[in-house]
């Protein structure tokens, strides 16, 4: 595979203080070309406090004004994932000069994008928005798609994932909504979500529900119709289930079979009730998923296959968003997750990402999800 056009370039570094890693990955990006104009930064949570100050000084290295980023439980470069350990990893692109315009944060549903920034949304008609969001601020679904009815844009990205600060970057230092990057229509991507589980049973009606808890499923007890759907072999043991059954929400006027994944929190055997991890209403519909880590993986391959057939031979970049539960959680230790998608992009095709608190894609919070987005 002939190799891809160096209009992006990445770096990475471990295992070292912030000043350290920062000078290790602008080494390994080398020069930085003339026109490079936008860099992404991700982090792991031990590095929380230092991001703002990793920001700065890559924005003064490279003379680039325009940095996104954010923190991740976990964070990923090419081949390798990095958990447990102080990790950054960054890539730099050279897009046209109206190509791209910077998001700043969004807190509420209603808060009005710059005017600076819409009037580039007139002409630029953006195709796509790669976003952070804070985990902590409660109307991160209604912004997403505050966000997309102001602007049109398909929306990824990823909650950020930190046991400190919940930091981001959107040239300067936020946090506390969603902030990140526009796309004009004219700058080439494909994307694509995979799911990190799989049916056990049948899609069901609920016909009686309050807040979060299911009642009755297709008219019968919710509690009879999960244990139906899960087997008799974890039907009879129900502390099995936590961590690897959950429910789903198929996503109405949606045809390809997609779902948002929620937790099973809570089962009352008495009342044969099952509360999830969402409020559900009667006339809703919901089934029950597994995660699995084959099933996981086979769902992996198949959108890469989709993704990499729409955008063709040799991106130029890539960018993906996985679940913490996911990578060495779901696929084992060995960055089995990214080793797969780099293999399928191709391995001179520049890749960094993150492991988020919850994932990005079409405009909905998704969870246990890997979403990927070439730049083609």
């Amino acid at each position: 595979m002939a190799s891809a056009p160096q209009t992006f370039r990445m770096g990475h570094a471990a295992d070292a203080d912030w000043e350290t890693m920062t000078e290790n990955c602008l080494r390994q990006m080398g020069p930085i070309p003339e026109d490079a104009n936008l860099g992404f930064v991700y982090v792991t949570d031990m590095l929380d406090d230092d991001l703002p100050l990793a920001a700065d000084k890559l924005r003064a290295e490279t003379e680039i004004a325009h940095w996104v980023g954010t923190v991740g439980f976990g964070v990923m470069v090419g081949g390798q994932e990095y958990f447990d350990t102080p990790a950054m990893v960054t890539m730099v692109g050279a897009l046209p000069a109206n190509a791209f315009r910077v998001l700043p944060t969004v807190e509420k549903p209603g808060d009005p994008l710059p005017d600076e920034v819409m009037d580039w949304v007139e002409k630029a008609n953006p195709m796509l928005g790669v976003v952070h969001a804070d985990p902590r601020n409660a109307y991160v679904a209604d912004i997403l798609n505050a966000i997309t009815d102001d602007t049109e844009a398909f929306l990824v990205g990823g909650l950020t994932a930190s046991r400190g600060q919940q930091s981001q970057i959107a040239d300067g230092l936020t946090q506390g909504g969603v902030s990140g990057v526009l796309f004009a229509d004219d700058v080439a991507v494909s994307t694509g979500l995979s799911q990190g589980c799989s049916p056990v049973g049948n899609i069901h009606d609920v016909t009686r529900a309050k807040d979060n808890i299911l009642i009755e499923l297709d008219g019968h007890p919710a509690l009879d119709v999960f244990k139906e759907d899960i087997g008799e072999v974890l039907a009879r043991n129900l502390e099995r289930v936590a961590g690897f059954i959950h429910a789903a929400l198929p996503i109405s006027g949606d045809d390809s079979g997609d779902y948002l994944v929620r937790n099973v929190v809570g089962i009352d055997p008495d009342n044969k009730l099952v509360a999830i991890g969402e409020r559900i209403s009667e006339g809703d519909r919901v089934m029950f998923v597994r995660r699995d880590g084959p099933a996981a993986m086979e769902d992996l391959d198949r959108m890469l296959s989709d993704v990499t057939g729409r955008a063709g031979p040799n991106p130029k970049a890539a960018l993906y968003f996985s679940c913490v539960a996911r990578g060495p959680n779901l696929f084992g230790a060995d960055s089995e997750e990214l080793k797969t998608v780099q293999d399928a992009i191709g391995e001179d095709t520049p890749l960094v990402g993150f492991f988020a608190n919850g994932e990005i894609c079409k405009n909905r919070l998704y969870g246990y999800t890997g979403v990927l987005t070439l730049f083609t």
